[in-house]
């Protein structure tokens, strides 16, 4: 049988992976969890997964972390400005163990990006082609829960502020997207197979107006430049290279680089991607 690992297992989209592996039928005992803290997956223990130590930080934690496991998602880590040497990490544990395929959960269009966040994707990208196992290629839009999750802001202030111009987003939610990256660890063959993973997009001003249809407040876009956008958060209360970063995000969607070139997503799910409303729609009811 073969023995699936998924790293930050008790994050979001990691704990999410674990479960639509046992959805699918993989028994627990062929499932790895692989937490930072163990004590945090109880749950999953309880259901009979593996769960094992794993610290991005701690190279000498992932030998036996990875122990008999033939294929392993690599869900990038949170720590901007460590993660490619982190990932590198894991990527040479994985190749000591015998590991067969590395999915690793990367950023749309990271070929061509001017995403302040792609870098470090890049060099993890890169060390993933260059360590001699065969790996899948996840390259993840946004969250649509990196909005959705704000919708107590955006109903208080009846506005979403942002400087994406009418530049577009190939969001979905996480489930999507952990439900995508299980069917290529199961099913990708090759050495090197590249997923462009994105929903139906959308704009900000798009997104206003389905909060404002689905719950009834009236919520509007603003638009400012990126300049603006970064000038407004300072004025917020964060730091200058915070909020440059921030409103670089933005920017990258005005240039169209979050725009999904394909139905990547749609076809690893066998489904339509989950539509924006429904979306909002689950976060308006808490």
């Amino acid at each position: 049988m073969t023995t699936y690992a998924v790293t930050g297992a008790t994050g979001h989209l990691g704990r999410l992976a674990v479960a639509e592996l046992l959805e699918r039928g993989v028994a627990p005992a062929d499932a790895v969890a692989i937490a930072r803290t163990p004590a945090r997956a109880a749950d999953l223990a309880e259901r009979g997964v593996q769960v094992r130590e794993g610290d991005y930080d701690r190279p000498d934690t992932l030998a036996a972390a990875l122990s008999g496991v033939q294929r392993l998602l690599l869900v990038s880590g949170s720590d901007p400005g460590n993660r490619v040497a982190q990932h590198t990490a894991v990527i040479d544990a994985a190749r000591a163990a015998g590991v067969e395929r590395i999915a690793y959960t990367s950023i749309l269009n990271a070929d061509a990006t001017s995403n302040p966040l792609a870098g470090e994707h890049q060099g993890t990208e890169k060390v993933l082609r260059e360590a001699g196992v065969p790996v899948s290629l996840l390259r993840n839009g946004w969250y649509t829960e990196n909005y959705t999750d704000r919708l107590d802001e955006y109903l208080r202030r009846g506005e979403i502020v942002g400087a994406a111009s009418d530049g577009r987003i190939s969001a979905a939610p996480r489930a999507d997207f952990a439900a995508a990256a299980v069917t290529a660890l199961q099913e990708d063959d090759g050495d090197l197979v590249v997923h462009e993973l994105g929903g139906e997009s959308f704009t900000l001003g798009e997104l206003a107006a389905t909060v404002t249809e689905v719950t009834g407040t009236t919520v509007e876009y603003r638009d400012l430049s990126v300049e603006g956008l970064a000038a407004e958060l300072r004025q917020a209360g964060l730091d200058e290279g915070t909020a440059g970063f921030v409103a670089a995000l933005d920017g990258s969607i005005a240039a169209g680089d979050l725009v999904a070139p394909g139905d990547d997503l749609a076809r690893l799910l066998g489904r339509t991607p989950t539509p924006l409303a429904d979306v909002v729609r689950a976060a308006a009811r808490g």
